[in-house]
Protein backbone atom coordinates (compact mmCIF):
# COMPACT_ATOMS: atom_id res chain seq x y z
CA UNK A 1 0.00 0.00 0.00
CA UNK A 2 1.11 3.54 -1.07
CA UNK A 3 0.65 5.59 2.70
CA UNK A 4 1.50 8.99 1.27
CA UNK A 5 1.76 10.72 -2.19
CA UNK A 6 3.06 13.71 -3.36
CA UNK A 7 1.01 16.07 -5.46
CA UNK A 8 4.54 17.86 -6.63
CA UNK A 9 5.24 17.65 -10.31
CA UNK A 10 8.10 16.50 -11.84
CA UNK A 11 10.32 17.73 -15.02
CA UNK A 12 11.24 14.38 -15.84
CA UNK A 13 12.04 13.80 -19.26
CA UNK A 14 9.28 12.48 -21.24
CA UNK A 15 11.33 10.12 -22.92
CA UNK A 16 13.06 8.27 -19.78
CA UNK A 17 11.00 4.88 -19.38
CA UNK A 18 9.73 2.80 -16.48
CA UNK A 19 9.17 -0.51 -16.41
CA UNK A 20 6.73 -2.19 -13.13
CA UNK A 21 6.75 -5.75 -12.51
CA UNK A 22 4.38 -6.55 -10.21
CA UNK A 23 1.48 -8.43 -9.97
CA UNK A 24 -0.57 -7.08 -7.08
CA UNK A 25 -2.44 -5.30 -9.60
CA UNK A 26 -3.67 -2.66 -7.32
CA UNK A 27 -0.50 -1.50 -6.66
CA UNK A 28 1.15 -1.47 -10.49
CA UNK A 29 -2.38 0.63 -11.09
CA UNK A 30 -1.25 2.91 -8.53
CA UNK A 31 2.49 3.04 -9.34
CA UNK A 32 1.37 3.69 -12.98
CA UNK A 33 -0.81 6.07 -12.47
CA UNK A 34 1.75 8.21 -10.11
CA UNK A 35 4.82 7.80 -12.88
CA UNK A 36 2.68 8.70 -15.47
CA UNK A 37 1.37 11.94 -13.47
CA UNK A 38 5.05 13.15 -13.84
CA UNK A 39 5.64 12.44 -17.32
CA UNK A 40 7.15 9.39 -17.17
CA UNK A 41 6.75 6.35 -19.67
CA UNK A 42 5.49 3.34 -18.41
CA UNK A 43 4.94 -0.26 -18.72
CA UNK A 44 3.83 -2.61 -16.31
CA UNK A 45 4.61 -6.52 -16.33
CA UNK A 46 2.16 -8.62 -13.93
CA UNK A 47 4.98 -11.38 -13.76
CA UNK A 48 8.94 -12.18 -13.55
CA UNK A 49 9.25 -14.23 -16.49
CA UNK A 50 7.10 -11.28 -18.81
CA UNK A 51 9.07 -8.67 -17.05
CA UNK A 52 12.31 -10.58 -18.31
CA UNK A 53 11.28 -10.25 -21.73
CA UNK A 54 10.15 -6.94 -21.59
CA UNK A 55 13.44 -5.29 -20.61
CA UNK A 56 14.19 -6.17 -24.11
CA UNK A 57 11.74 -4.93 -25.89
CA UNK A 58 10.85 -1.75 -24.34
CA UNK A 59 14.27 -0.90 -22.78
CA UNK A 60 13.53 0.77 -19.52
CA UNK A 61 16.26 3.49 -18.42
CA UNK A 62 14.63 1.69 -14.75
CA UNK A 63 13.01 -1.12 -13.58
CA UNK A 64 11.14 -1.16 -10.52
CA UNK A 65 10.75 -4.64 -9.39
CA UNK A 66 9.00 -6.66 -6.73
CA UNK A 67 10.51 -9.75 -5.48
CA UNK A 68 6.99 -11.72 -4.69
CA UNK A 69 6.19 -12.70 -8.38
CA UNK A 70 4.20 -15.68 -9.87
CA UNK A 71 6.80 -18.11 -11.33
CA UNK A 72 10.22 -16.68 -12.21
CA UNK A 73 10.86 -14.67 -8.96
CA UNK A 74 11.99 -11.09 -8.59
CA UNK A 75 15.35 -12.38 -7.57
CA UNK A 76 15.94 -14.73 -10.06
CA UNK A 77 14.60 -12.21 -12.62
CA UNK A 78 17.60 -9.74 -10.96
CA UNK A 79 20.07 -11.95 -11.12
CA UNK A 80 20.04 -13.18 -15.25
CA UNK A 81 19.29 -9.39 -15.92
CA UNK A 82 22.57 -8.28 -14.54
CA UNK A 83 24.46 -10.91 -16.21
CA UNK A 84 23.03 -8.86 -19.17
CA UNK A 85 25.25 -6.31 -18.41
CA UNK A 86 22.40 -4.47 -19.67
CA UNK A 87 22.62 -0.39 -18.64
CA UNK A 88 19.66 -0.33 -16.76
CA UNK A 89 18.80 0.91 -13.26
CA UNK A 90 16.61 -1.53 -10.98
CA UNK A 91 15.20 -0.47 -8.12
CA UNK A 92 13.66 -3.46 -5.89
CA UNK A 93 9.77 -2.49 -4.25
CA UNK A 94 9.24 -5.27 -1.73
CA UNK A 95 7.47 -6.84 0.87
CA UNK A 96 10.20 -8.31 2.02
CA UNK A 97 12.19 -6.14 3.97
CA UNK A 98 14.59 -7.59 6.87
CA UNK A 99 18.01 -7.02 6.64
CA UNK A 100 18.87 -10.14 5.46
CA UNK A 101 16.91 -9.89 2.45
CA UNK A 102 17.87 -6.41 1.57
CA UNK A 103 21.44 -7.38 1.63
CA UNK A 104 20.49 -9.85 -0.64
CA UNK A 105 18.83 -8.02 -2.88
CA UNK A 106 21.64 -5.38 -2.95
CA UNK A 107 24.55 -8.57 -3.35
CA UNK A 108 22.63 -9.88 -6.23
CA UNK A 109 22.68 -5.76 -8.06
CA UNK A 110 20.00 -4.03 -7.21
CA UNK A 111 21.01 -0.31 -7.41
CA UNK A 112 18.06 0.49 -4.69
CA UNK A 113 16.15 -1.35 -2.20
CA UNK A 114 12.59 0.50 -0.56
CA UNK A 115 10.30 -1.97 1.31
CA UNK A 116 6.55 -1.71 1.21
CA UNK A 117 4.66 -0.11 2.90
CA UNK A 118 6.20 3.50 1.62
CA UNK A 119 5.50 7.08 0.81
CA UNK A 120 5.58 7.79 -2.83
CA UNK A 121 7.10 10.97 -2.30
CA UNK A 122 10.65 8.59 -0.82
CA UNK A 123 10.24 6.56 -4.21
CA UNK A 124 10.30 9.58 -6.49
CA UNK A 125 13.01 10.92 -4.97
CA UNK A 126 14.80 7.58 -5.41
CA UNK A 127 13.62 7.07 -8.31
CA UNK A 128 15.08 10.27 -9.89
CA UNK A 129 18.56 10.30 -7.37
CA UNK A 130 18.76 6.90 -10.10
CA UNK A 131 17.96 8.78 -13.46
CA UNK A 132 20.38 11.43 -12.80
CA UNK A 133 23.40 8.84 -12.54
CA UNK A 134 22.75 8.47 -16.03
CA UNK A 135 22.63 11.80 -17.11
CA UNK A 136 26.15 13.88 -18.10
CA UNK A 137 26.09 17.12 -16.00
CA UNK A 138 29.61 18.55 -16.30
CA UNK A 139 32.34 18.22 -19.31
CA UNK A 140 34.22 14.41 -18.86
CA UNK A 141 36.40 14.82 -16.29
CA UNK A 142 38.60 12.09 -13.79
CA UNK A 143 39.87 11.50 -10.48
CA UNK A 144 43.16 8.99 -9.88
CA UNK A 145 44.34 7.27 -7.34
CA UNK A 146 47.90 5.51 -8.76
CA UNK A 147 46.71 3.20 -11.38
CA UNK A 148 42.73 3.39 -10.94
CA UNK A 149 40.65 6.04 -12.79
CA UNK A 150 37.37 7.42 -12.29
CA UNK A 151 35.64 9.17 -15.33
CA UNK A 152 33.09 11.20 -13.09
CA UNK A 153 30.84 12.01 -16.15
CA UNK A 154 30.59 8.57 -17.83
CA UNK A 155 30.65 6.90 -14.18
CA UNK A 156 33.15 4.46 -15.06
CA UNK A 157 36.27 3.50 -13.29
CA UNK A 158 38.83 1.35 -14.78
CA UNK A 159 42.31 0.25 -13.11
CA UNK A 160 45.40 -0.61 -14.80
CA UNK A 161 43.91 0.54 -18.18
CA UNK A 162 40.44 -2.70 -17.34
CA UNK A 163 37.49 -1.65 -17.08
CA UNK A 164 35.95 -2.70 -13.50
CA UNK A 165 32.02 -3.41 -13.45
CA UNK A 166 30.91 -1.43 -10.65
CA UNK A 167 26.91 -0.67 -9.90
CA UNK A 168 25.80 2.94 -8.95
CA UNK A 169 25.87 1.94 -5.36
CA UNK A 170 29.56 0.57 -5.72
CA UNK A 171 30.75 3.54 -7.96
CA UNK A 172 29.13 5.78 -5.21
CA UNK A 173 31.19 4.40 -2.43
CA UNK A 174 34.08 4.13 -4.28
CA UNK A 175 34.43 7.65 -5.41
CA UNK A 176 33.92 8.54 -2.12
CA UNK A 177 36.48 6.65 -1.07
CA UNK A 178 38.59 8.33 -3.73
CA UNK A 179 37.52 12.33 -2.50
CA UNK A 180 38.77 11.08 1.13
CA UNK A 181 41.98 8.97 0.33
CA UNK A 182 44.45 8.32 2.54
CA UNK A 183 41.81 9.35 5.22
CA UNK A 184 39.86 7.07 7.93
CA UNK A 185 36.01 6.75 6.69
CA UNK A 186 33.77 5.90 9.34
CA UNK A 187 30.36 3.88 8.85
CA UNK A 188 28.31 6.50 10.18
CA UNK A 189 30.42 9.27 7.29
CA UNK A 190 29.49 6.25 4.70
CA UNK A 191 26.21 5.97 6.21
CA UNK A 192 25.26 9.78 6.21
CA UNK A 193 27.06 10.95 2.60
CA UNK A 194 26.90 7.68 0.12
CA UNK A 195 23.89 6.30 1.67
CA UNK A 196 22.16 9.43 2.60
CA UNK A 197 20.96 7.73 5.73
CA UNK A 198 20.59 10.50 9.12
CA UNK A 199 19.02 7.88 11.10
CA UNK A 200 21.87 5.32 12.76
CA UNK A 201 18.84 3.74 14.49
CA UNK A 202 18.70 2.45 10.98
CA UNK A 203 20.39 -1.05 10.59
CA UNK A 204 23.10 -0.06 7.48
CA UNK A 205 26.08 -1.11 8.88
CA UNK A 206 25.87 -4.72 7.39
CA UNK A 207 25.12 -3.27 4.03
CA UNK A 208 27.78 -1.14 3.84
CA UNK A 209 30.17 -4.13 4.75
CA UNK A 210 28.87 -6.28 1.90
CA UNK A 211 29.49 -3.41 -1.30
CA UNK A 212 32.73 -2.83 0.74
CA UNK A 213 33.64 -6.42 0.34
CA UNK A 214 32.38 -6.66 -3.69
CA UNK A 215 33.99 -3.43 -4.41
CA UNK A 216 37.28 -4.99 -3.03
CA UNK A 217 36.83 -7.49 -5.01
CA UNK A 218 36.65 -5.58 -7.58
CA UNK A 219 39.10 -3.03 -7.08
CA UNK A 220 41.71 -4.87 -4.99
CA UNK A 221 41.88 -8.91 -5.84
CA UNK A 222 42.66 -8.70 -9.21
CA UNK A 223 45.73 -6.53 -8.79
CA UNK A 224 49.16 -6.69 -6.79
CA UNK A 225 48.89 -3.38 -5.37
CA UNK A 226 46.13 -2.91 -2.62
CA UNK A 227 44.35 0.25 -2.41
CA UNK A 228 41.15 -0.79 0.24
CA UNK A 229 42.12 -1.29 3.85
CA UNK A 230 39.83 -1.39 6.62
CA UNK A 231 41.15 0.52 9.64
CA UNK A 232 39.95 -1.21 12.84
CA UNK A 233 37.38 0.65 15.30
CA UNK A 234 36.71 2.88 12.42
CA UNK A 235 35.94 2.08 8.95
CA UNK A 236 38.35 1.98 6.08
CA UNK A 237 40.34 3.92 3.50
CA UNK A 238 41.34 4.13 0.19
CA UNK A 239 45.36 4.76 0.21
CA UNK A 240 47.91 5.58 -2.26
CA UNK A 241 50.57 3.20 -2.37
CA UNK A 242 53.74 4.63 -0.86
CA UNK A 243 56.82 5.05 -3.58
Amino acid sequence: MIAQRSLTLSTASPRQRILIVEDDKKMARSLREGFDERGYDVQVASSGEEGFFVVFSFRPDLLVLDLNLPGRGGLEVLRQLREQALDLRILVLTSHNELEERVQGLREGADDYLGKPFAFSELMARVEALLRRGQPTAPSHSLAVADLILDLTLRRAQRSGISLALTDQEFDLLLYLVENRNRAVSREMLARDVWHETSRFTPIDNVIDVQMARLRRKVDEPFETKLLYTVRGVGFSLREPRP
